[in-house]
């Protein structure tokens, strides 16, 4: 095997297990709603994600400096790897707010389909960067509109708040997706990953503040949601999404993050016995065929 495709490889297995991580962050979010509110949670998750990561750079700074000497980058990558990790950590901190906001008036099979959507968005988006999208990706949206009918319409057409708030954090992902694969490619991944985290927080800390206004009592109930959601999900996850994707297609990336929403479904089911209904159970499966079409690879068109 080549270089680059252990690369590929390498890429594609840090994404699935990201997806996992978060698939069954949705159990550790769910529970979580009920003990703090979506600030605090986030907040708290965010500064320990950054937390982690910096004992990881500190090592990899003390490997690089014995291997290749003190070159520290140049103010172009150092300005590249500040924007990039700002941008990254206002959409990041956005996305999972409303996130947490939803997952308290939602189940976490739905929050974790509903998320999903981002893989539909994402093709929207491209258009206004300058990338038309074919008819089949345009047919996987309609798709996948009508799964969000399955799995969020109750009686009487009225959709839950809590999947509006999901689905607004799904468009929130889209942009962090984007964003990721802009800087990705030209920055430290684990460096880009840690400030991100420490933006989020920032994002939250004030509304948790003036909001919220938690108490140690608060956050200690709640301290093995928050372990799970600071080291794992934020501080793993994260940081295997933005080093997957430096070696990943774009493809192939997202119909590997997309399997999240599948761990999502069989988390919930096996942790909460949140059993989906019939309905719901097909609607599952129209999000995930609408994901798994959207990303197969085009026909190139023969060379006349």
């Amino acid at each position: 095997m080549d270089t680059q495709k252990r690369k590929e490889l390498t890429g594609a297995l840090l994404l699935l297990l990201a997806s996992a991580i978060w698939g069954c962050a949705f159990v550790a979010q769910s529970v979580a709603a009920e003990k703090v509110g979506p600030f605090t949670f986030h907040t708290a998750r965010s500064f320990l994600g950054g937390l982690v990561l910096l004992p990881v750079l500190f090592i990899r700074r003390l490997r690089d400096r014995k291997t290749d000497g003190c070159q520290p980058p140049d103010n172009k990558n150092r300005r590249t790897l500040l924007f990039g990790g700002v941008l990254c950590g206002l959409a990041l901190g956005i996305a999972s707010c409303l996130q947490q906001i939803g997952i308290a008036y939602t189940t976490v099979g739905n929050a974790g389909f509903i998320t999903a959507m981002y893989i539909l968005i994402v093709p929207v988006f491209g258009l206004f960067l300058g990338r038309r999208a074919g008819l089949r990706v345009w047919g996987c949206v309609l798709l996948g509109v009508v799964a969000l009918y399955l799995l969020s319409i109750k009686d009487g057409f009225a959709i839950s708040k809590g999947d509006l708030w999901v689905l607004a954090c799904a468009v929130a992902f889209s942009v962090h997706i984007l964003l990721v694969d802009r800087f990705s490619p030209q920055t430290d991944g684990v460096a880009l990953s840690c400030i991100q985290f420490f933006v989020a927080g920032l994002l939250s800390f004030l509304p948790m503040l003036i909001i919220e206004r938690p108490d140690w009592n608060d956050l200690l109930s709640a301290w093995l949601p928050i372990a799970y959601a600071g080291i794992f999900s934020s501080g793993v996850a994260y940081t295997c999404q933005v080093l997957g994707q430096k070696h990943t297609r774009p493809a192939v990336a997202s119909l590997l993050m997309s399997f999240e929403s599948v761990f999502a479904v069989l988390a919930g089911a096996l942790i909460l016995g949140e059993i989906p209904t019939l309905r719901e159970g097909f609607g599952c499966l129209l999000m995930f065929a609408a994901i798994v079409l959207a990303q197969l690879p085009q026909r190139s068109k023969k060379k006349a």
